[in-house]
């Protein structure tokens, strides 16, 4: 979205940043895996039969389905759909079977992987050339849409047909890894490998992890403009409810916080994962150990829900809140206030195990060892796992990258030059896209090397290589100078923001800076 420019936004405090390649081309938000496939990657389902796995979270970044893309481009050939728990469309209940099915206008028929079978058989593969996999995750060990990915993978390996996986951002980040490392005798649909609670890894890095195993004819497509460390609230994009408990992103986020009582009568969630209590649960007592944890990020909120103790969490801070940590803390406190009892494994693995990826969590629980004493206990064989994940990895962080972001009132601004770092330790911005971002009005005088900004009365005068500059006819000597490079007008961004009227910040952890009009 070119916005013209005064920069008066940047980096104030971006003292740190070196020039990167932009992010994504669509306003300034993320392209997802599969709009990549559309713009750059045609050669991978170019006039071939194509299988898609996907449900109703399977759009590009404007909200459009792939489906309907698929079937309507020309060199596209969509002969047949596969779909996961909770069907084509998301609506049905956990754990609730879903028949195959014909799609009522295309024709094609819709292959259920979450039924009489949850691997595509042979024959639901012999009519295509390629299976297509884009479904939105949530970043949690359990969610079975992976589940479904890995053994889509497994049939294409065992069906000599190539995958391609269209990647989607992990909506709780890429950077929080955290929880018990599975244990190969639990694994299951709710836990398909060798992973943590909180992975921390997109569905193509996953997907490459999954494959070390398989050994399929894999292709990740990867998304634009992605970096590690981005929640779902930085993409710029808009979440699509990805199962009836999860409708938004706080669903999402509270997915792991407090859907860890599996097989626990006394232990539950509620309100889509927002609320967790039970039983003979003290709010107050509850709240209290929770709040005094120091769990970044959320503050755990007293609260009686028909009829029993329980707490409702306030996420104040999406980046640092770490969901699986707080789940196991929860867990953990619950059972020190109520000494429920604990499902215990014997021929046959409970489903609580089977969420937890081991059944040592149980016994930790019945000898009632503090979370922080849990959480210890799982370091040795996380810290073997994060190790492993290094070599799957596809995304670093904005900081490895050098790439400096900017945000104007919540918007991601697409840069034609980018922003870097001069050798004043400013950072230095095209003036004509910030201007436009700003609603200010910019001229350039090509004789007198000097560029014009108005914002709400108010006229800044700069001069190319040079240090002056005039703010409504009043002289100011800044530390640095604007400069032309790329025949872009640059200029520095902190001198800019002070005196056109906005309030900058600068996210270390993001490398973004946010400027708030005024």
């Amino acid at each position: 979205m070119l916005k013209r420019c005064i920069v008066f936004v940047l980096v104030v405090m971006l003292l740190l940043s070196t020039a990167a390649p932009g992010v994504a081309r669509d306003s300034g938000r993320v392209l997802l895996g599969n709009e990549v496939l559309l713009r750059t990657r045609m050669d991978l389902v170019r006039g071939k039969r194509v299988g898609l796995v996907t449900n109703q979270t399977g759009v590009d970044g404007r909200g459009r389905s792939l489906v309907d893309i698929f079937a309507e481009h020309p060199e596209i050939d969509l002969v047949a759909l596969y779909a996961p728990e909770h069907g084509i469309d998301g609506t049905e209940k956990a754990g609730v079977w879903v028949p195959s099915t014909t799609h009522p206008r295309l024709r094609i028929p819709i292959y259920s992987l979450y039924g009489q079978t949850r691997k595509p058989t042979r024959a639901m593969l012999a009519d295509i050339d390629v299976l297509v996999f884009d479904m939105q995750d949530i970043g949690s060990r359990t969610y079975t849409y992976m589940s479904t990915m890995n053994y889509c993978i497994v049939a294409a390996r065992e069906n000599n047909k190539p995958i391609v996986i269209l990647d989607r951002p992990n909506p709780v980040g890429g950077v929080i890894v955290d929880g018990p490392v599975l244990e190969d005798r639990f694994i299951s649909f709710v836990g398909i490998d060798n992973l943590p609670m909180a992975h921390g890894m997109t569905a193509g890095e996953l997907a490459l992890f999954f494959n070390r195993k398989i050994g399929a004819n894999v292709t990740v497509v990867p998304m634009d403009g992605y970096f590690r460390e981005m929640v779902w609230q930085d993409t710029g994009l808009t979440f699509v409810r990805t199962s009836p408990n999860i409708p938004d992103i706080e669903s999402a986020f509270g997915y792991m916080a407090t859907g860890l009582g599996e097989g626990i009568p006394s232990y539950y969630m509620e309100d889509k994962f927002k609320w967790v209590g039970g039983g003979t649960i003290n709010a107050e007592q509850f709240a209290a150990l929770l709040n005094g944890a120091g769990l970044p990020g959320v503050v755990f909120v007293p609260e009686r829900l028909n009829g029993v103790g329980g707490v409702r969490l306030n996420v104040t801070n999406y980046r640092t809140f770490n969901p699986a940590r707080t789940g196991f803390y929860a867990l953990a406190y619950a059972r020190q206030l109520t000494n429920f009892p604990v499902p215990r494994s014997g021929s046959t693995i409970v489903m609580f195990d089977k969420i937890m990826g081991t059944d040592k969590i149980g016994q930790w629980l019945e000898q009632r060892l503090s979370p922080q004493q849990i959480e210890a206990n799982w370091q040795p064989g996380l810290n073997r796992f994060r190790e492993e994940r290094k070599k799957y990895l596809i995304y670093g962080t904005a900081a490895e990258s050098g790439v400096v972001r900017v945000r104007v009132g919540g918007n991601l601004l697409n840069f034609d030059a980018q922003p870097f770092i001069d050798s004043a330790n400013r950072v230095i911005v095209p003036v004509r896209h910030i201007a436009e971002a700003l609603d200010s009005q910019v001229a350039w005088n090509p004789a007198a090397r000097t560029v014009t900004l108005r914002r709400n009365g108010r006229v800044v005068i700069m001069t190319i290589g040079s240090r002056r500059v005039l703010v409504d006819g009043r002289e100011f000597t800044m530390d640095t100078v604007p400069v032309i490079r790329n025949g872009r007008t640059m200029v520095p961004v902190r001198f800019i923001s002070e005196y056109l009227g906005a309030a900058v910040h600068w996210d270390s952890l993001t490398w973004t800076v946010r400027i708030e009009k005024y």
